[in-house]
């Protein structure tokens, strides 16, 4: 991990990167609104050159890549043969490589995995880390920091979320979407120029932005990751992940036929919510942190964060049987602590669902 950003005033790094610069509220504010921008040291990039790259990745992935188009955003997971999650990536072309960016505790499992299925195609994977770095932000803030690669391409890969990209589909149902303003961003930078930026932040040139303030954007956007949510049995349905990240129209791949069966003919097992904590304490839940519907253990939080308008806030994962209107506790290292969900995943989600859509009405709005 690069220690690039040590001399910027007011940094805090730990082992996953710039964690704050200070203040993770007033950052949250200035990365969404576009005046900062954030390293992402917990992110790598995947390199994968070749005249067969984007057929082969297609018949290997949960997305359709074979006509991907340069400079287009999407992403995609690889799964195992019973439907579970075990990678995911974003994806964006230049028109002579295709780039994964992926979050760095899965990099290295994903960049192993590729190599073993080359076969005798003409790809060759490459962990780029050593060349490239990832910085995130909002579309426009990016363009101070990218350069155009060899073949004329901004390595800047545009969220596609919530929207639902050909050949997805949407389970939420709460309108508008807490997402639907989102304008997310990450560029694949040189070394040299993640040194640039480093240097512009320490004499006060470039706003920063820490991964805390990134994270609770996410949470607050109900936007799904590998490093948090993907557990050993996660289906990508019971995130919502079928909206960015599935196409089910696609050939055949590795899981297709549990995805088509869940979606066609049965309801996720699990279902992903949106907590409301209470914010009386300071302690947010850990990643695992048990839900309980009184005494009764029914999921699991797997991501936490404080929003500089919600409060805390935690998305979490738990049985799909789980009354949406019931009030939850969360276990803490303080005690449990009250959560109010927010349906993500309705409990019925699948191709024949007829679920009313929902106004949602974020904890701000109520106390105005």
């Amino acid at each position: 991990m690069s220690d690039a950003f040590a001399a910027v005033p007011g940094a805090v790094i730990d082992e996953a990167g710039l964690r704050h610069v200070g203040n993770p509220l007033v950052e949250q504010r200035r990365l969404a609104s576009g005046a900062a921008i954030a390293p992402r040291a917990d992110r790598a990039v995947i390199a994968v050159p070749g005249e067969d790259r984007l057929t082969w990745l297609d018949s290997l992935s949960s997305q359709a890549l074979s006509r991907l188009a340069p400079g287009v955003g999407t992403e995609l997971l690889i799964l195992d043969p019973q439907g579970h999650v075990e990678h995911a990536a974003s994806v964006i072309d230049d028109g002579e490589t295709t780039w994964l960016i992926a979050d760095r505790a899965d990099a290295a499992g994903l960049y192993d995995w590729l190599r073993k299925m080359r076969f005798r195609l003409r790809v060759d994977p490459r962990l780029a880390d050593d060349e490239y770095a990832v910085v995130g932000g909002t579309a426009a803030a990016l363009e101070r920091v990218t350069s155009a690669t060899p073949s004329g391409v901004p390595l800047v890969w545009r969220d596609p979320w919530p929207h639902v990209t050909p050949g997805g589909h949407a389970y939420a149902v709460v309108e508008p979407h807490p997402a639907s303003d989102w304008d997310w961003a990450e560029a694949i930078v040189s070394r040299d120029e993640e040194r640039r930026i480093a240097d512009a932040a320490t004499r006060g040139d470039l706003e920063l932005a820490g991964l805390a303030a990134v994270e609770a954007l996410r949470v607050a956007a109900w936007r799904p990751r590998w490093s948090a949510e993907v557990d050993e049995r996660v289906l990508p349905h019971e995130l919502d992940w079928l909206r960015t990240a599935v196409h089910l129209d696609k050939g055949c791949y590795r899981g297709q036929e549990t995805i088509a069966k869940v979606h066609n003919l049965g309801h996720p097992p699990r279902r992903m919510v949106a907590l409301q904590l209470d914010g009386s304490g300071s302690v947010l839940p850990e990643h695992g942190a048990v839900v309980r519907l009184g005494d009764a253990e029914v999921g699991i939080v797997t991501s936490a964060a404080l929003h500089h308008e919600e409060g805390p806030i935690a998305l979490a994962v738990v049985r799909r049987t789980t009354p949406v209107d019931a009030f939850l506790t969360v276990d803490t290292a303080d005690g449990p602590v009250a959560a109010a969900q927010e349906v993500v995943v309705p409990p019925d989600a699948g191709a024949t669902a007829n679920v009313p859509r929902i106004t949602r009405l974020s904890r701000r709005a109520a106390a105005q």
